[in-house]
């Protein structure tokens, strides 16, 4: 029995159970036997079998080195079968070996890379091409390939379902460097927040083009041209900060120039700003939004506007800035200092993000604001208590990513007034700044930057797993380990080395956020504005 190779599964004339399961033990496989029949549908005709033959014991060896070997084989038989020719494929296998290894931590680490290799088998060859595995997607790229794939579209609809289906391919992209460590989580991070800007962009272009043909409006009429260019979408968030993860929703603001003039139509009375901009942002949210057979572009959240869902879904730039000044809020000042212009026009987003400093930066960070954020975080843990999930949630639980973000957002919107360097929308470039800035010390800056790192990457890897907007860590058994093996931890007890270093990445988060927020010694930095070094020793 030991004499038995991985060749003999295929072509030996019958092997016992006890047989197969001795060969494919030594790979990791967890049901050997279910791990066999796949192998055996692979090679359910002649000329597969044979190939097949030729490349099982590297293929068996890239399974067994992946998070998951019987996923990763499950996914490998779906994928046989789907390929227009099987042959073609084990062929390929067998001349480019790195594919295995590709496919083999693909397949293992991550069902919807599998789900979009298996729905569309020949986009293997394209994200197998070294020129596009070993390089990020630049803006022009993407947009140039985006207009070839519309070029040949002439109804909305089959455009936006191009844009899914171009979401899809990008996100295999995206996902495969990311699993194969051929980019970092910054790296990972920027690469989605452009895809999602070069998407809402054209979609944006999309609805607006289809809603004055619906109105019949001539589009070279330049009052109409004007209209349609005095709109902008801020970006908010993740997507603001340029660190958008793998399954975000996107949040959007809609944002017009002026209610002066109106749309001329040439039949029927002219379209006021109002109407024709509420109608366009609902346009271009349902654009967005909406699934179809190709899946969707993203899910939008609208809830950061002013007022809320009570508000109208695009305003005047006069109205946020009147709203902002009498009524905003200090969670909103958090809100409105991540947000950036991503489509539209962009030069319009930027004059309005620029009147609107003095609410983010300019009133003192007070005792009632003080309590404002303190309240926040005070809601964010019994929201998650109640789930259960106080050590298990990487986004909102103990030590996790809202907590970094709070610890920087806070001491940004307290200080930036009087150190314009402290504005930065992105999490990690705001440690690095508070750190110059002495607001955070560099032990305090280092363990919230790898702390943050650490955590995207473990949400990345969950969300990577199903599509799915989740923040929650597997309770144990074989999804946990899977999820360690995906993080690069080695194969010896990896679930046990994940969880140390969880444990500590979150202690020490929630001890600095504890420091700024609930500090033993009232007042502490937010009030002192010194650095958290000196604030120790004047204690």
């Amino acid at each position: 029995m030991s004499s038995l190779e991985p060749r003999d599964l295929l072509l030996a004339r019958r092997l016992e159970h006890g047989a197969i399961e001795e060969v494919l033990g030594r790979y990791r496989f967890r049901d050997p036997l279910k791990a066999d029949a796949n192998l055996q549908a692979v090679a359910d005709e002649p000329q597969a079998r044979e190939l097949l033959a030729d490349v099982i014991d590297d293929l068996l060896l890239c399974l067994g080195e992946s998070a998951d070997p019987d996923q990763a084989l499950n996914y490998f038989e779906r994928f046989s079968r789907a390929a227009v020719q099987k042959t073609q494929l084990l062929s390929f296998l067998k001349a480019t070996p790195r594919t295995m290894e590709l496919l083999a931590r693909t397949f293992g680490a991550s069902p919807f890379m599998g789900d979009i290799l298996v729905r569309d088998p020949v986009s293997l060859y394209w994200i197998c091409d070294p020129e596009i595995l070993g390089n990020p997607r630049t803006r022009e790229t993407l947009e140039e390939d985006l207009g070839r794939a519309l070029a040949a579209l002439r109804t909305e609809q089959r455009q936006l379902d191009a844009l899914r289906t171009f979401k899809r391919r990008e996100l295999l992209h995206l996902g495969v460097r990311d699993i194969l460590r051929m980019a970092s989580v910054e790296q990972t991070l920027a690469a989605l927040t452009l895809l999602a800007e070069v998407l809402i962009q054209r979609a944006l272009r999309i609805s607006g083009a289809a809603l004055l043909s619906e109105l019949g409006v001539d589009t070279g009429d330049p009052r109409a041209e004007r209209i349609v260019a005095e709109f902008t979408v801020l970006g908010m968030g993740k997507l603001g900060g340029g660190e958008l993860n793998f399954s975000s929703d996107v949040d959007l603001v809609y944002v017009y120039a002026n209610d002066s003039g109106a749309l001329p139509r040439p039949e029927g009375p002219p379209l006021s700003k109002d109407a024709f901009y509420t109608r366009l942002s609902r346009r271009l949210t349902a654009a967005l939004a909406d699934s179809t057979g190709e899946g969707q572009v993203y899910r939008v959240d609208l809830r950061l506007r002013p007022e809320g869902r009570m508000g109208g879904i695009a305003q005047p730039a006069d109205a946020v800035l009147r709203y902002c000044a009498t009524r905003g809020r200090t969670w909103e000042r958090l809100a409105y200092l991540k947000a950036r212009p991503v489509a539209g026009d962009l030069a319009l987003g930027k004059r309005l993000l620029n009147r609107m400093r003095p609410f983010v930066y300019a009133p003192p960070l007070g005792p009632e604001a003080q309590r404002d954020i303190r309240e926040i975080k005070v809601q964010i843990d019994r929201k998650v208590a109640a789930r259960g999930q106080q050590r298990e949630d990487v986004k909102l639980g103990f030590g996790g990513i809202r907590e970094i973000e709070l610890v920087a957002q806070t001491l940004q919107v307290g200080f930036g007034r009087g150190k314009p360097r402290l504005r930065e929308r992105n999490t990690l470039r705001a440690l690095r700044a508070l750190r110059e800035a002495g607001l955070l010390s560099a032990g305090e800056a280092e363990t919230l930057r790898g702390a943050y790192l650490f955590l995207r990457d473990v949400e990345n890897k969950l969300q990577m797993f199903s599509d799915a907007q989740t923040h929650s860590l597997p309770e144990g058994g074989s999804e946990l380990r899977r999820l360690a093996l995906t993080l690069g931890y080695p194969p010896v007890e990896p679930e046990q080395s994940f969880r140390a270093d969880y444990r500590r990445h979150t202690e020490g988060v929630n001890a600095i956020l504890r420091d700024v927020l609930f500090p033993v010694q009232p007042p502490g930095r937010l009030a002192a504005g010194i650095s958290p070094g000196t604030s120790r020793s004047a204690r």
